[in-house]
Parts: C-alpha cells; sequence; structure tokens
C-alpha cells in the first residue's frame, strides 16, 4: 500500500471527527449534556451512537483475523455480540433508563442505598474500561505501522489525543454526532473493499478453501519479520535468509530449516518457494482448510473455550460501561428499547463483513500466520488483490475505517470511564468531568505501550468476561429480585471481579499454561459467572436485614413505565 494513500486516509477521518466534535460543542453546555447529552437523543441517532462505539478494533480488525488463524469456532464471537444486545433488550434496557441513573455506579446506589456498592461498581468501571481501552491503543500503534511504518507508540498516542481533544470539547453530547458518523463510516470502509476483493476472487484461478492440507505459498514469496517471533516447521525447506535466525546473522544466504520450531529476529527476511507450506507462530494451530472449516477442533478443549466465549459474550454486554451509559441518553424506557432493536439490525449487518475478509486472508494473505499479525489481514487485503492506484484507494479507506473504529470505541470508553471517575473521586461537575477525562485516557495508554501485545478480539473477550462476571448479576438481580442485599451484592462483586480479573491478569502477564488450565484461564466466564451468582444469591438469603428500605420504591421505579408517576411510594398519571 501506497504509504501517502493511507496517511490521507487517517487523516481524513482524524480531521472530520475533529470538525463534528467542534460542531457538538455548541450543543454542550450543561453537566447532563456532558454526561448523558440531556437524555434526548433518538432512537436511530443513538443505536447508531452504539454500533460506533460498540464496533471497536475487535470487531473491526479482530475477528478476521481470529476466523483466519482459527476458523469456524471463531465465528461465535460476532454472534455474541451481537445475540448479547437481545439479552440487553429483555432483561435491562428499559429498567436502566428508568432509574434515573447517570453511570452505573449511581445505578448501584440508588437500587442497594450502598456507598460501598458504589464505590466497588466505580472500580470495577474504570478497571473494565481501562482493559478495554488497552488493545485499541495497541490496534492503533498495529495499523499506522503497517500503513506509514510509523512506530508502534505512535498511533496509540494519536487516538488517545484526538480522543482527549472531542470528550473535553463536548462530553457525550459531541461524542454522540461522532460516534453516529463513524459507524457509517465503517460500514462502508469494510462493505466496498469487500465488493472488489469478492470480485477479484471470483475471477482468479487459483485454487480456493477445501483442501486436506495447512495454507501454502503459491508463488515464491519474502515474509519481512516486523517482530521477534517462534515459527514452527511442519516439513523441511530450503529458504533465502536476510537476517538472524535462530541466533545466527545471515547476509542473504541459503538456509535449510528443518522440522521444529525456529526463533527469527525483528527485520529478518525470508524467502520461501512455491507450494511451501506456511509456518505458523507457535501460538496458532497449523490446521487444514477441512479443520479450519470444522467447529470445534480449533483451539485446545475447544468446547469448553466456545461455551465459556458464548457465555461471556451473550451475559458481558449488559455489564459494558461504555454500553450502558448509552441507555441513560435515551428520552424513556420505550426510546431504550427500539434503540436496542435497531441496535440489532446495525450490528447484524456490520458482522457478515469480518467473516469474508477472514478466509479470503487464508487464501492471499497466508504470510501472516508466520508473522502473527493476522489483526492485520483487512489492511492487506485490498492491496493484494486489486493492486494498482484502486487497490490504495480501497486500502486507504479500509485504514481510516480502522482508525474509526479506534476513536469511537475509545470516546465512548473514555466518557464512560471518566464519568465514574468526575463524579466518585472527584467534585463532579463539567470541571471534574474534564480533569477525570485525561486520567481516564493516560493509564491505559501507558499500560498499552508496556504490555505484550496480544490479539485484540482476545483482550476484549477478556474484558467481556469480567463485565459478565460482575455488572450482569447486579443488573439482573437488582432489577429483577427484590431480596438481592448490600452484602450479598457487595460479595458477588468482588468474587466475580476478583476471579475473572486474576485470570485476565495471568493471561495478559504472561499467557495462560497449557492444557486445561491454560482453557479455563483464557475464557474464565464459564464458572466465573455461575460462581459470582451463586454468592450474590447465597449471601443475600443469609443476610435478609441487609435488604435496602426503600427496594419497594426502587422496583416500581424500575418497572412502571413513564406514563406514569412514581411520587412517594404511590403512582398516578401525568399531568393527573
Amino acid at each position: 500500500m501506497n504509504a501517502s494513500y493511507g496517511l490521507a486516509g487517517v487523516s481524513l477521518v482524524v480531521l472530520a471527527t475533529l470538525l463534528i466534535g467542534v460542531f457538538g460543542l455548541r450543543f454542550s453546555r450543561t453537566t447532563s449534556d456532558f454526561y448523558v447529552a440531556s437524555r434526548s437523543v433518538s432512537p436511530l441517532g443513538n443505536a447508531s451512537a452504539i454500533g460506533g462505539e460498540y464496533l471497536s478494533a475487535a470487531s473491526f480488525l479482530g475477528i478476521a483475523g481470529l476466523i483466519m488463524a482459527y476458523g469456524a469456532d471463531m465465528l461465535w464471537l460476532p454472534v455474541g455480540w451481537t445475540g448479547g444486545y437481545l439479552v440487553l433488550l429483555v432483561l435491562v434496557a428499559a429498567p436502566l433508563r428508568r432509574s434515573g441513573a447517570y453511570t452505573l455506579p449511581d445505578f448501584a446506589e440508588t437500587r442497594l442505598e450502598s456507598m460501598a456498592v458504589r464505590r466497588v461498581t466505580s472500580v470495577l468501571v474504570v478497571l473494565i474500561g481501562w482493559l478495554y481501552l488497552m488493545p485499541q491503543f495497541q490496534s492503533a500503534g498495529l495499523v499506522l505501522r503497517t500503513v506509514v511504518g510509523a512506530p508502534v507508540w505512535a498511533g496509540g498516542v494519536l487516538v488517545a489525543v484526538v480522543v482527549m481533544m472531542n470528550v473535553l470539547s463536548g462530553g457525550m453530547r459531541s461524542i454522540t454526532l461522532v460516534q453516529a458518523f463513524q459507524y457509517w463510516l465503517k460500514l462502508t470502509a469494510l462493505a466496498v473493499p469487500l465488493i472488489f476483493l469478492v470480485l477479484a476472487w471470483r475471477y482468479d484461478a487459483a485454487p480456493g478453501l477445501g483442501r486436506d492440507a495447512p495454507p501454502a505459498f503459491s508463488d515464491r514469496t519474502t515474509v519481512a519479520v516486523g517482530a521477534d517471533v517462534t515459527v514452527r516447521v511442519e516439513h523441511p525447506v530450503e529458504v533465502m535468509v536476510t537476517g538472524k535466525v535462530d541466533g545466527r546473522q545471515y547476509r542473504t544466504a541459503s538456509l535449510a530449516l528443518t522440522a521444529g520450531d525456529h526463533r527469527i529476529s525483528k527485520d529478518t527476511e525470508v524467502t520461501f518457494p512455491a507450494d511451501t507450506a506456511v509456518p505458523h507462530v507457535t501460538s496458532l494451530p497449523a490446521r487444514t482448510d477441512r479443520q479450519w472449516a470444522m467447529p470445534l477442533s480449533g483451539r485446545e478443549h475447544s468446547l469448553y473455550a466456545t461455551y465459556s466465549l458464548i457465555l461471556a459474550t451473550f451475559l458481558g454486554t449488559m455489564g459494558l460501561p461504555h454500553v450502558l451509559v448509552r441507555f441513560y441518553t435515551n428520552p424513556d424506557g420505550r426510546a431504550a428499547r427500539r434503540t436496542t432493536a435497531i441496535v440489532l439490525s446495525l450490528l447484524g449487518a456490520f458482522y457478515i463483513l469480518p467473516a469474508l475478509y477472514g478466509a479470503l486472508g487464508r487464501l492471499y494473505a497466508p504470510e501472516l500466520l508466520m508473522t502473527g499479525r493476522t489483526d492485520a489481514v483487512v489492511l492487506t487485503l485490498p492491496g493484494r488483490l486489486v493492486g494498482g492506484v484502486a487497490g490504495d484507494l480501497l486500502s486507504a479507506l479500509v485504514t481510516g475505517g480502522a482508525v474509526a473504529a479506534f476513536l469511537s470505541t475509545s470516546s465512548g470508553l473514555t466518557v464512560s470511564v471518566a464519568g465514574v471517575i468526575g463524579q466518585d473521586l472527584l467534585r463532579g461537575g463539567v470541571r471534574s468531568f474534564r480533569a477525570a477525562t485525561v486520567l481516564a485516557l493516560i493509564v491505559p495508554l501507558v499500560l498499552a505501550l508496556a504490555a505484550r501485545a496480544l490479539s485484540v478480539a482476545d483482550v476484549v473477550g477478556l474484558a467481556f468476561a469480567v463485565a459478565a462476571s460482575t455488572f450482569c448479576p447486579l443488573l439482573v438481580l437488582g432489577i429483577w429480585w427484590r431480596r438481592l442485599t448490600t452484602k450479598g451484592a457487595l460479595a458477588g462483586l468482588v468474587t466475580g471481579g476478583g476471579l475473572a480479573g486474576s485470570a485476565v491478569l495471568w493471561t495478559i502477564a504472561g499467557g495462560p499454561p497449557s492444557g486445561l488450565a491454560g482453557a479455563l484461564l483464557a475464557q474464565p466466564a464459564a464458572w466465573s459467572v455461575p460462581i459470582a451468582f451463586a454468592v450474590m444469591i447465597g449471601v443475600s438469603l443469609a443476610t435478609p436485614r441487609s435488604v435496602p428500605a426503600g427496594v419497594a420504591r426502587t422496583m416500581v421505579r424500575l418497572h412502571v413505565p413513564e406514563s406514569l408517576d412514581v411520587d412517594r411510594g404511590t403512582w398516578r398519571p401525568k399531568g393527573g
């Protein structure tokens, strides 16, 4: 891809984002504008904004990369991320809006009448938000390095600066306009190039997927390794090397790679002859096309991993702070339900596309399996299949869409985290919100630059697991079970957050171990969510005296439609 085209795509998206944000500043004056856009966003506008912030780097880049590497098993990610909104629609959307809260800690305090629950909820919101922000910054670095060769840290810093400017200028009111625009940009950025990619594949004479063999280089191919990797070679092969392999330096020399693992250092180029099986990084399975197309045959303990992933995505959606804050911006509960229904349609339309990129990437960009950079498949394919000026233009469009994904999701997360920090750690109001915005961005940016790089979709999946293990039990039981007690809620939040959080830290810090223990840590939702529910229910039943005194009034407020006013424990028709 021509770097100038890619840089132009990045620049146009950043400029459009800033201009729309400045436009939103004209309407942002009050605290309510900054936190919840004065609760006046229409269902279509709110649904577009939710789509904009929800379709993160994991959706735009990560799903395609995981499908390319692991195959059919990963199709559960888009299914789960979409289906989570159905659970949200049925159980949470309208009551949450009727709560009248600004943030999730506001809801927790209103329902349980406890500052202790509020503080624990606030800490979890910030931690989940930071965990979700980290892969956005890491992926931004990947995109800028792929497109213009910039240092890895540059992309994260660029996203952080642009998001900070937008959020500081107009808060939720400004971000809503930006995110609605960015959803439609992301949909266009994937859909338009895909039309050309499918046409190029349709008229290509190369064999398609379906062979009983792993991917192979169809032509003589030179692979440039951008980071130190360990690859597994299945069959001995003669290659040309410029760089360092297995600790030995080569100056464009022939090398016989034996079957087994080999360490290839950064900035090394390896040239493979045609029809050579692609070596895979040791963290990815070398699967035949038939295995790749079959479910439950990808990862170790794939049956457990699949069901745990389904549980995390279906139940974790309702616990994501940047998703929940959106329902506070609707005028009423009915609008919240309509918003959720529209979101289901928008997400369903989008998630068809990454799977096709993943399948085409296995055919036309197999070297990504060797470098481990499968997240870059969406950026690589337009230039690979189309080529020329048209390929550069399509690549620039995809690059712009990827940047929009980082900006929109990072904006939503920043607003939700800054709202909690501003309300609970600072004094509240517009000034506190702006100070909290800086803190909400700086910490995850530093962590992203320091932490080891993981698949973006994997990290986001871990954030879903933590959300499902904490806020899902709190919301479901808090909305639908009046016997939930303060002590029960605290015990469940601490237990679920502690278990899932420990698994996440282990996975990010050093990677999970092999075997069943590794599967349990990499996908903790299947055991952490039931334990959190059980603890929350069990402790509540054991401590009936800590049921909040005003629970009856709160439950009426959550479940009575807005057409009725709740006043001192009674209700009456509005205007009556």
